[in-house]
C-alpha cells in the first residue's frame, strides 16, 4: 500500500500524491518511510528527497531544510525550500555556500544555537551544490 505524501513550502503545496516509499534527509540521517511507519516528527537537513514507485526512484527534490511529520499512512514535509533536482543551479548553490561560509567566519560563535544555525546553512548549501552536480 502506498504512503500519502505531501510536500509543502511556505508559498504553496508543491506535491500531493501516493508513493510506494519516500526517503527524506532527516537531521539524524536519511529515513525511508513506508506504510505503517512509526509516528514521528523530524527536522530535515539540506539534501534530497527521493520518491519511489516500486523499487525505482521516480522523482528527486532538493530541500533546504524544514520538518517532516510521519504517521503510519502519511508523510508531510514542511520544506523551507524545495526544488526539483533537475532545476537546481550549481552557481546558486556555490553562491549560497560562499555567503554561508563568510557569515560563519564573521559570526560570534559563543552562542551554540547561532553556531548550529550557521553550520546548518553551510551544510544545506553544500547539499545544493552536490545535488546540482548529479
Amino acid at each position: 500500500m502506498p504512503v500519502a505524501l505531501e510536500i509543502v513550502s511556505p508559498e504553496k503545496l508543491l506535491l500531493s500524491r501516493p508513493v510506494d516509499m519516500v526517503v527524506i534527509p532527516a537531521s539524524e540521517g536519511d529515513i525511508g518511510v513506508l506504510e505503517g511507519h512509526a509516528p514521528m516528527i523530524v527536522t530535515l537537513r539540506g539534501g534530497q528527497i527521493h520518491l519511489y514507485t516500486g523499487e525505482q526512484i521516480s522523482d528527486r527534490l532538493f530541500v533546504a531544510g524544514g520538518f517532516a511529520e510521519i504517521t503510519p499512512e502519511h508523510c508531510t514535509v514542511l520544506a523551507n525550500e524545495a526544488i526539483a533536482v533537475a532545476d537546481v543551479s550549481r552557481a546558486e548553490g556555490e553562491r549560497r555556500l560562499s555567503e554561508a561560509e563568510a557569515a560563519y567566519e564573521a559570526a560570534d560563535k559563543s552562542d551554540p544555537a547561532v553556531e548550529d544555525a550557521l553550520l546548518d546553512r553551510i551544510q544545506s548549501a553544500r547539499a545544493m551544490v552536490e545535488s546540482a552536480a548529479g
